[in-house]
């Protein structure tokens, strides 16, 4: 077996994180469960400050909400960087919007790390220790872990043998063009009146490849 491709996550959540991998999940958690990627969950909290394992502190200047301090977080990158191969990056609003160009690059490398942020946002000092930051949308989550779970996805099924059929990888939605995929459809042929294109239906392998080229036009 090839060498896995090692995803960490750095969390205050840690405990969700079987959930999302689990088999039961589907094609992703399988890939994990047959050692084809491996997951490191990195507690933040265990590098937390005093005997209530602090990570947290109000902010400078005022402010709602709580900010996580830079030495807590550092220490836990410094840590995973010696631990894991690979990029360490955050999952931040101010990052480089995330797209399947990316999972792709990512997908080639043998792993990555990944900072899921928390409460209001991290210390500024924090992020000159990450290479970089993801974004996966311009709207607020909670915390980082359903962003890096995003990424994580996307990255996985490009990795060899993770999808049973190679051949799914081609003509996917937001592809290396960047355009969404054609439409899809299956039985029945019609469907309260609405049938399904007379292309997919004639056999002409030429024509239906050309029909999907165009997006379904």
């Amino acid at each position: 077996m090839s060498t896995p491709f090692i995803v960490e996550i750095i969390t205050l959540i840690p405990e969700t994180w079987p959930h999302l991998i689990a088999s039961s999940t589907g094609v992703v958690g399988r890939a994990f469960a047959k050692g084809l990627l491996e997951l490191r969950v990195r507690d933040l909290r265990a590098y937390g400050q005093g005997p209530h394992k602090h990570v947290d502190d109000a902010p400078y200047g005022g402010g709602a909400g709580m900010v996580l301090m830079a030495d807590p977080l550092v220490r836990a990158i410094e840590d995973a960087r010696k631990a894991t191969p690979g990029p360490v990056l955050m999952l931040a609003p101010r990052g480089d919007m995330f797209v399947q160009s990316t999972a792709q690059g990512l997908s080639e490398g043998e792993g990555v790390v990944l900072v899921c942020g928390r409460y209001e946002g991290v210390d500024e000092r924090v992020y000159s220790y990450v290479d970089g930051c993801l974004c996966i949308g311009e709207y607020v989550l909670s915390a980082g872990d359903p962003a890096a779970w995003c990424v994580i996805d996307a990255i996985a099924r490009l990795r060899p043998g993770v999808l049973g059929n190679s051949a799914s990888l081609e003509g996917e939605s937001f592809g290396e063009h960047g355009r969404r995929g054609p439409p899809q459809y299956t039985r029945p042929m019609d469907f309260r009146g609405e049938k399904v294109p007379d292309v997919l239906r004639s056999g002409d392998h030429a024509a239906i490849a050309a029909w999907r080229a165009r997006g379904g036009c």
